[in-house]
């Protein structure tokens, strides 16, 4: 059974940093791609950032662009989101997903997972 687990949530003022990670454990698959999702109070689940396995680049929100990373561990057992330059707007509950990689298949989109976390929040204001 596959799972995942985020951690590194807080609450940050503005302009601040966090690191969530996101702890994989049960898949054997190598060939996978992973997400970042954050969901805000009243408003639909959104795509952050996604990377694919092995040393494919990471594609990112124009919205997160510039301030987040995305990263993987070389065992493929955890994932990274680092935040840097945090804004107000930048508050949510944020989702790590999994799944394996299909051809067309779109990291951009919630569907495309299989395996999601719990989440984990984030809050930031001064």
């Amino acid at each position: 059974q596959v799972q995942l687990v985020e951690s590194g949530g807080g609450s940050v003022q503005p302009g601040g940093s966090l690191r969530l990670s996101c702890e994989v454990s049960g898949d054997t698959n190598s060939r996978n791609f992973m997400g970042w999702f954050r969901q805000a109070a009243g408003k639909e689940r959104e795509w952050v950032a996604s990377r694919l396995f092995g040393g494919l680049a990471a594609v990112y929100a124009d919205s997160v662009k510039g301030r987040f990373t995305i990263s993987r561990d070389n065992a493929d057992n955890t994932m990274y989101l680092q935040m840097n330059a945090l804004k107000p707007e930048d508050t949510a509950m944020y989702y790590c997903a999994r799944s394996p990689w299909t051809p067309g298949v779109d990291p951009k989109m919630a569907s495309s997972y299989s395996y999601w976390g719990q989440g984990t929040q984030v809050t930031v204001s001064s």
